[in-house]
């Protein structure tokens, strides 16, 4: 019999010891990251890079994601409290991160491991080659498609940025959630667990963290085929990095229309944050896939 609906209540919390605990999102971060780096050390072996230069990408890939993902999240969607109580930006414990300040963090945090990877070398004796930032870009979306399925799912796991009620089968009642639905699919009333319906008629919503996640290994998918099958990421370079912006970002504009929402200030917009926050993401995916093209033209001529 398929069920009508999915009754998730699952505890966020793995285990305790006093105060500390060990919560399933963190894991899954953590395990993102680790699985990336064995994908970024076949790359990289693949290239002929050193594996002490892909420790360094490790050590500028966690330092700017989650800078980034927490200056994102508190200036993005709750500049007023943030600015007002800056020391809060620090509290990473409180949660609070945003995939958009993640993704400039790692922009930024690449533009600067390119630096210095390419003044060390020019510092040593060894044949070591240069790379450039598009170069990086091409290689690094790989393990990003990764990481940021394996959040996603931490995401459903703390009951959190879910959507909408649906009748679809697959439909989440998220027991957990800060906030539920009464009423009907098609005449819903969003209200906070403590004044509420009963949790027997809470409505079942979208769980578009797992929809993200699925986009995110449907890009990865296309991007491993791209640069083991095609070698894309040396005859086009710049293709798979617009690629990735243009699947990840455009499916988040897309998925955000289910979702509901964040912060109260999105309630009654058109377009939500995240969906601002992803066009330009996209446009600049369209522009690089254009430019890779014209570039590969030229070259060919």
């Amino acid at each position: 019999m398929i069920l009508n609906y999915i009754t998730w209540n699952v505890d966020p919390v793995i285990f305790s010891i006093g105060s500390l605990s060990v919560r399933w999102y963190g894991l899954l971060w953590a395990l993102g990251f680790l699985l990336g780096y064995f994908i970024m050390r076949r790359i990289y072996r693949r290239e002929k890079m050193t594996d002490d230069s892909l420790d360094k990408l490790l050590i500028y890939m966690l330092l700017f994601t989650v800078v980034g993902a927490r200056l994102g999240h508190c200036l993005f969607y709750e500049p007023e409290f943030y600015l007002s109580h800056p020391l809060k930006m620090l509290a990473v414990w409180e949660g609070g991160l945003a995939s958009h300040g993640g993704a400039i963090g790692i922009l930024l945090g690449l533009w600067f491991y390119v630096r210095s990877y390419n003044k060390s070398t020019k510092k040593t004796k060894d044949n070591l080659q240069h790379i450039n930032y598009i170069w990086i870009l091409d290689r690094i979306v790989v393990a990003v498609c990764l990481v940021g399925a394996l959040i996603r799912v931490g995401n459903v796991t703390n009951h959190e940025i879910y959507g909408t009620p649906t009748s679809l089968p697959w439909g989440f009642v998220f027991m957990r959630g800060e906030e539920q639905f009464c009423g009907t699919v098609d005449n819903y009333t969003p209200c906070s667990t403590g004044n509420c319906c009963p949790p027997s008629e809470w409505l079942p919503c979208h769980p578009t963290g797992l929809y993200e996640a699925f986009f995110c290994l449907v890009a990865m998918g296309i991007l491993l085929w791209m640069y083991y099958k095609r070698d894309l990421g040396h005859k086009q370079p710049g293709l798979m990095f617009g690629t990735f912006l243009v699947i990840i970002f455009g499916s988040r504009i897309g998925i955000e229309f289910l979702k509901n929402v964040q912060v109260e200030f999105e309630r009654n917009m058109v377009f939500d944050m995240g969906q601002w926050l992803s066009v330009p993401f996209v446009l600049i995916g369209i522009g690089m896939i254009v430019w890779s093209f014209v570039r590969r033209k030229r070259v060919q001529q």
